[in-house]
């Protein structure tokens, strides 16, 4: 796969994995970010403040596991061979979720504890993704998780654009920011749509996408 294409594919499907479960735990996980784990910060001191939560600081739990999946991370990308593999396990990770909640509410029982761990675990794989972008800066387009970075360079790139008549270098830029917002906002659509109508086990469906994109493009027996 050429490498500009390459780029562009997985900033795509990693913005939009992002995009997806941040608001699919928020709409079916008691308003749990689980991409952009310090919003939760946030949620919690609202929900203090408001005594709508007895609960709420279990929300700070996602920090410690985050912060331990992205020093898994990075075990792991030393470890193996090709990097892709970390992305693989987060698609596994995000299948395995969706798939249990689905299961679960077939079969008619879905304790709010065992939610709670597997929003959890979905906060693990979002972690993993973002050990994948901090080591591999220019396997996508910028951050995949946590778009202020990304909004505040295309506001740059518009400003230069304007002053420079947008030559080549800046509309390639503003092109680049363009492509991995849209996959994030498409990622956070389809997340709260499906969320709202299948909970939390929607996630599956990000997961086998980027298994799928992976496994076609790059193939884990091969060092890359």
């Amino acid at each position: 796969m050429e490498q500009n294409n390459t780029i562009k594919y997985i900033t795509l499907l990693l913005t939009f994995c992002a995009g997806f479960c941040d608001t699919a735990t928020f709409v079916a996980a008691d308003e749990l970010f689980s991409a952009h784990v310090t919003g939760n910060f946030i949620v919690f001191a609202y929900d203090i403040v408001n005594y709508s939560d007895k609960q709420a600081w279990l929300k700070l739990l996602s920090f410690p596991v985050f912060i331990v999946s992205v020093a898994v991370g990075g075990r792991i990308i030393s470890k193996a061979g090709n990097k892709y593999t970390i992305l693989v396990i987060e698609g596994l990770l995000m299948l395995l979720c969706g798939g249990a909640i689905l299961g679960m509410e077939y079969s008619g029982s879905l304790p709010k504890p065992v939610l709670f761990t597997i929003a959890m675990v979905l906060v693990f794989a979002m972690g993993l993704q973002n050990a994948f972008s901090r080591l591999f800066a220019k396997e996508t387009y910028g951050p995949t998780t946590i778009m202020t970075g990304n909004v505040t360079q295309l506001a740059l790139d518009l400003e230069q654009g304007l002053r420079n008549k947008f030559d080549d270098g800046i509309g390639a830029a503003v092109k680049r920011q363009s492509i991995t917002l849209s996959g994030f906002l498409a990622g956070c659509l389809a997340g709260g749509v499906l969320a709202q109508r299948m909970g939390l086990g929607a996630v599956a469906l990000p997961g086998v996408l980027l298994v799928l994109m992976c496994v076609a493009c790059f193939p884990l027996g091969k060092k890359n």
